[in-house]
Formats: C-alpha cells, sequence, structure tokens
C-alpha cells in the first residue's frame, strides 16, 4: 500500500515544477496589512517556543509580526520513564486557535521526527497552512500522514525547495534559506528577516570538518544580512568537549570493518541516516557485497531518496532480507533500525530471536553507527549488553568510532557565533540546564546579559522598535502561552491528561485491587463475602490472611455507613471503602494500591 501510495506522490511531484531563484509570495489572510501600516501595538516581533527549550524534542517555534505568523518545525517527543503506556508527545497549539488564518506557512527545517513528528496532527488541526520544505523532508510528511490517517496527505498544501536560492514572501515576513551540515538529507537553515530584525536559524546542525566530496561550510555570509540580528542556536552542543568525529574518519572505520569481517555484518542506524547508506551502499557495490534493508522506516526513507534520485543502488546490490541466506555470510551486509532498543524495530526482534529471517552468530559483526539519544541511555545499555552475549565482533562509539553526530560541540557553538557575530542570542533545543551553558559561553565570549534570552516553552521574547535612533527593545515577558504536553496513545490526542498519568503511575507502582461488595438494598447490609481482584499489588493465593482481614474490614465499613437505615449515600459508602481499606492495606503493607470499590445493590 505504502509503495503505490509513494508512486502517485512522486507522479504530482515530477508534475510540479522546481524553479530555482524563485521568489513567491504565499496567499495572505484578509486581516494581514502590508509592512508599515500596522498600529503601535502590532508594531513588534514575537518568538514564541511551543517545545525543544526543555526538553530534546518536541521542537516547534512561533514566529509572529502583527497579525503575520509563520512556524517552525512540529516535532514530538518520545515519552520518558514517567509517562507509561504514552506513544509519544505534541506541542499544545491552543494560542493559535483562532488564529489559523493568520499562519503564513508551516517551514519545516528537516525531516527527523523531532522536527515534523507531529505534522500528521497539527497541520490537520491548523486547517492545513502552507507547508515548506526540502523535497525529501516533505515526502516524509507526506508519509507519515498517511501513516496516520489515510489520504491526508492529499490536504497538504507545498512549496518545494529546490534551491537554496529561492526567497518568498510570507506577509511581514521575507523567508530564506542557507546550507547547513547535518545527520541527514535536505536540512537547511533558515533566515526569516522582519520589519524589526532578522532572525537566523539553522535548525539541528554541526559543522563537519572534513566533509566528503563538497568543500566546509562556513557561515560568514550570515554576517552580513539585515541588522539586528537575532541567532537561535541549537544548544545540544554546550556540554560537548569532545572532538567531532570527521565523516571521513566514520566512514573509513566502518569500510574497514566490512570489508574484515569473518561473517555478516549487521549495522544498526537510525533510519533517517541516508547518507550514511548510501555510502555503506556504494562501498559494496565496488566490493561486491549484498546490501538487505531491514525496518519499515528505514526501507520507506530510501524508496523515496531514490525516487529523488538522491540515492542510485546498482541493479543487485539490495537484496531482500529473506534471501540473506542465499549468499556467502562474509558477502552481506544487514543495515537495520533499532539502535535505541526501539521495541518493534529490527535490532530488538533478531536480539530476542523474534526474526523471522536473521538469527546472530558468534562470528557477526556487529556496528552501533548510532549516537544515544538522551533518555534512551539505559535502553541502549541493555542491548548492547544482549548484543554481547550473541556477538564475538561488536563496535560502537565507545570503542572506535562508527559514527559522526549531527550536532556541534563548544568549539563549533563558538565559531557559529564568531562567523555570525548577531546581535542578540537566544540558545534553544536542549534541557534549560543545556541553554543555560550555551547561554555561558556566548557570556564568555563578550556577550551583555540584555543581549541574550534563555527561553522556557511559552515564553514569549519581544522585538520592539523604539522611536528614531533609539534602537531596539528586547525582553521576555511575564506572561507566558499554554505549552503542556499533550500526550498521543494510540488514536487519542490529548485525552490523556496528567490525572489519567498519575493513575497509571499508581497502577505501576503498586497496582490494583478491586473490592466487590454485593449489599442488600433494604438492611443496608453486605450479601455473603466481598469478592477482591488484585492486579500488581498481591498475589491472591500467598495473602490469604490479608485478604479475610480486608473482607472483614470493608464488611466493618458497609455496615456502619450504610447499615443504619433510611436513604443510603452510595458514594459515601464508596469512598469510606476506598479510604478507609487503602489506610488499612498501607498499615499492612507500606504500599498503596489503587482502590477501586464496586458497590451492587439487590
Amino acid at each position: 500500500m505504502f509503495r503505490q501510495q509513494t508512486r502517485k506522490s512522486f507522479d504530482k511531484l515530477r508534475t510540479r515544477p522546481f524553479d530555482s531563484g524563485h521568489s513567491a509570495e504565499l496567499s495572505r489572510s484578509p486581516q494581514a496589512k502590508p509592512a508599515g501600516t500596522q498600529g503601535k501595538t502590532e508594531n513588534n516581533l514575537k518568538i514564541i517556543p511551543l517545545g525543544g527549550m526543555e526538553e530534546v524534542g518536541r521542537n516547534m517555534t512561533i514566529f509572529e509580526y502583527g497579525q503575520d505568523i509563520v512556524i517552525l518545525d512540529m516535532g514530538l517527543q518520545f515519552p520518558e520513564e514517567d509517562m507509561p503506556g504514552i506513544d509519544y508527545v505534541i506541542p499544545n497549539v491552543e494560542y493559535l486557535k483562532g488564529k489559523e488564518k493568520n499562519i503564513k506557512a508551516v517551514i519545516f527545517s528537516h525531516g527527523h521526527l523531532d522536527h515534523i513528528g507531529a505534522a500528521p496532527i497539527l497541520l490537520k488541526k491548523l486547517n492545513y497552512p502552507q507547508s515548506i520544505g526540502r523535497p525529501l523532508t516533505l515526502e516524509m510528511i507526506k508519509h507519515r500522514m498517511e501513516d496516520f490517517d489515510k489520504n491526508s496527505s492529499k490536504k497538504l498544501k507545498t512549496t518545494y525547495i529546490k534551491s537554496l536560492d529561492e526567497k518568498i514572501n510570507l506577509g511581514n515576513f521575507k523567508l530564506s534559506f542557507f546550507q547547513i551540515d547535518h545527520a541527514i538529507m535536505d536540512a537547511v537553515g533558515v533566515v526569516l528577516e522582519t520589519p524589526v530584525a532578522t532572525i537566523v536559524h539553522p535548525g539541528d546542525w554541526t559543522i563537519e570538518k572534513d566533509p566528503i566530496g563538497r568543500d566546509v561550510i562556513h557561515y560568514h555570509h550570515l554576517a552580513n544580512l539585515k541588522r539586528p540580528t537575532i541567532l537561535m542556536l541549537e544548544a545540544l552542543g554546550a556540554i560537548n568537549i569532545k572532538t567531532p568525529v570527521t565523516e571521513q574518519e566514520m566512514l573509513g572505520n566502518i569500510n574497514k570493518l566490512i570489508g574484515q569481517a569473518p561473517g555478516r555484518t549487521i549495522i544498526a542506524t537510525f533510519s533517517s541516516q541516508i547518507e550514511r547508506i548510501k555510502q555503506i551502499l556504494e562501498f559494496a557495490t565496488h566490493t561486491g557485497k549484498k546490501v538487505a534493508l531491514d525496518g519499515f522506516s528505514m526501507k520507506l526513507n530510501i524508496e523515496l531518496a531514490t525516487k529523488l534520485g538522491y540515492i542510485k543502488v546498482p541493479k543487485g546490490v539490495i537484496i531482500p532480507v529473506d534471501k540473506a541466506q542465499d549468499y556467502p555470510d562474509n558477502k552481506v551486509v544487514i543495515i537495520c533500525t533499532g539502535a535505541q532498543g526501539e521495541e518493534m524495530a529490527a535490532l530488538p526482534r533478531i536480539i530476542a530471536g523474534n526474526h523471522k529471517y536473521i538469527k546472530i552468530k558468534k562470528e557477526d559483526t556487529i556496528i552501533f553507527s548510532s549516537s544515544v539519544i538522551p533518555g534512551n541511555e539505559r535502553t541502549v545499555q541493555r542491548v548492547k549488553d544482549n548484543i554481547y552475549r550473541l556477538s564475538d565482533n561488536v563496535y560502537h562509539n565507545d570503542i572506535m568510532n562508527v559514527h559522526a553526530s549531527g550536532h556541534t560541540n563548544i568549539d563549533g557553538i563558538k565559531q557559529m557565533l564568531n562567523e555570525v557575530k548577531p546581535d542578540y542570542f537566544i540558545p534553544v533545543y536542549g534541557n534549560h540546564f543545556m541553554l543555560k551553558e550555551c547561554a555561558r559561553i556566548a557570556y564568555g565570549m563578550g556577550f551583555k546579559k540584555d543581549k541574550v534570552f534563555v527561553p522556557d516553552n511559552g515564553s514569549v521574547i519581544k522585538f520592539t522598535n523604539l522611536p528614531i535612533n533609539a534602537g531596539l527593545k528586547a525582553e521576555i515577558l511575564k506572561e507566558k502561552v499554554p505549552s503542556n504536553y499533550v500526550f498521543v496513545d494510540g488514536l487519542g490526542v490529548g485525552d490523556v491528561g496528567e490525572i489519567v498519568l498519575r493513575d497509571r503511575q499508581i497502577l505501576a507502582e503498586d497496582g490494583m485491587f478491586v473490592i466487590v461488595a454485593v449489599i442488600d438494598r433494604q438492611t443496608g447490609k453486605v450479601k455473603g463475602s466481598p469478592d477482591i481482584i488484585s492486579r500488581g499489588f498481591v498475589y491472591l493465593r500467598e495473602s490469604k490472611d490479608l485478604l479475610s482481614q480486608t473482607r472483614k474490614k470493608v464488611i466493618e465499613i458497609v455496615n456502619k455507613t450504610a447499615g443504619q437505615g433510611g436513604a443510603v449515600n452510595w458514594v459515601y459508602v464508596k469512598d469510606e471503602i476506598r479510604n478507609k481499606v487503602g489506610d488499612f492495606l498501607f498499615a499492612k503493607t507500606e504500599r498503596r494500591p489503587m482502590i477501586l470499590p464496586v458497590v451492587i445493590e439487590v
């Protein structure tokens, strides 16, 4: 089904002209006024991050000038350990309610899930505003939309950026682009020029010192943009003092391991590492090896990149994973997903012995060509432990440089600040301590504290033109916009709130204790013995004394609260059972399960 949808999507893509260097005027809201005609209250720029400022992921930022709104990215955040049952977390767009017509466009910087993962939900919620991005990024969004809601991608209004020379007018915003280094094809940096200031936002980025087949990227030209400039810079590298692994070194090590492998080579990496997969395919072609791709998202991304012409794979190099056993082991390379220990990805299934076609052998070479996403450290460690039990040849960045990160280090941040020379600096994308460390780097380079802003999610950073020759007023407003977590669980979006999550945490910690009491309506007394169901609290067969005492306690509570004759407040009866049985069980076990009393009148 997805292959058919992919072909249809690309047929449409082929019919759409890609005019490099053009300037496009997108449809503007009836209420919007041309630049310079706004009233006093509108003569300001607001930068409002809805996510990504207190966590790694959920990246989304609003830029608002007058009545014009531009959005950068719509990412998701993977659930943390205290979010049982949650699939992922997305930004809260309550601030945009009623302003949908003012949204000029949503710009997508690149195709990683922490930047596009929430798009299928939020684009629909905002009535499908114009979506701008590079071809691979937009095609990945389309397929994610189809995965979430069939045929929804047909409602998407897209502007494909074929050339980085293109410029687009979005009401009071003038949009342009610049090249960056990152770990996925078609990643771009964004420039938004407004009447008040010019915003420079590289998105996720690194500085590749020894790139393959291209020149080193520099950013001196960004210092020549219209002043004042505001640099919004990813802060993940602010706590990284290590010398970055170069692309040349990383690829050289991987090729050496593949070439010397006594058996099969199994490489676990991110499905978005299309450039790396392309390089491995090229090496396999030159050395007469076959490559099997395993993982739905990986196969889909390579198919998209191939159809766009980004990858050219000679016929016969890629084989189905079920045909890998037809070739000598040392002639087979398997590239798979699951380096983060994702439950349903390929590598964890292989390790668990649940894969239909691949069983790890001692002589297999296993390569983790990926970094550890913050928060996944324990899961990845368990994966490594299990792999080491199965194979004698395991390699990862702790022992050999087999992965080059898409994120920079402290020196890279200093280089970017030196080259761009911004008037204002806003560290973004990371936990709060990362943003603060990034700000500290700027202070150490001479930036004044009133020129550096460390935002929270929901912060409103406001830039206002003062009267002639008085400069620019920049401030973080005291009031914040809603930015709380919106949880996605299955098909439910936002229906799991803090109360439901707290209930799940209680169930996960102490379990559930159900008490079913049949009560005579006329006498208000318990008939027979209450039934008890325990899940995750105690094993009933081994807790007979506790259960017997609990039953007596329930009968005592009911007789006291309902057995006095007259009208009975059954809500009060249930509350008494819940509270007093809870206290009783805690006194006996020092555990407090969720108590669910069920009262049946007969």
